[in-house]
């Protein structure tokens, strides 16, 4: 239901030569948001599963952005942890990777391949290695050629498994 009254508010908007659609008195409780110049140029930008999916994929998007922004950056080597938190923008501090993946900070898994946007870690030393997860088997890192860049997920030895990534 909630894609066709999109679909006719996107409708009704192009046909007014770009008009924005006016909110209704009482507003449904599920989002709702104006159709705007920029929905009409992407009118697949509109239609999505739910508002809870659209926050977590634009989050994992903008955490995965930020390594990648940085490609063959050394700012961040030997502060793994750091670069992840900061990615994510989380508010939670983990003084190395290792205790971020010991912690309760998350459910550890050891198995599948890790979601996009997730902690991937490894054991490579005492403070551990973690890195955030691209969801095809591949991941953002520090130390990748002794900068930040992407490697399949095997690149670094003693895989541990991977938690969900968050910004908490």
């Amino acid at each position: 239901m909630r894609t066709i009254c999109q679909a006719a508010a996107l409708s009704a908007a192009l046909l007014f030569g770009g008009a924005t659609v006016a909110s209704a008195a009482t507003a449904p409780t599920e989002v709702y948001s104006e159709v705007t110049a920029a929905d009409i140029a992407d009118p697949g930008a509109v239609l999505t599963d739910s508002a809870a999916d659209l926050v977590a994929a634009r989050t994992a998007n903008q955490a995965i952005s930020w390594f990648s922004s940085r490609n063959g950056s050394t700012a961040y080597q030997g502060y793994c942890e750091r670069a992840v938190r900061l990615a994510w923008n989380r508010t939670t501090h983990h003084a190395s990777a290792i205790e971020h993946w010991r912690s309760s900070d998350g459910a550890r898994h050891t198995t599948g391949t890790p979601p996009r946007g997730a902690f991937v870690f490894w054991n490579i030393s005492a403070y551990g290695h973690v890195g955030i997860a691209d969801g095809n088997g591949g991941v953002w890192a520090t130390s990748v050629n002794g900068a930040i860049g992407h490697a399949r997920q095997g690149y670094f030895a003693h895989y541990l498994g991977w938690k969900p990534g968050n910004s908490n």
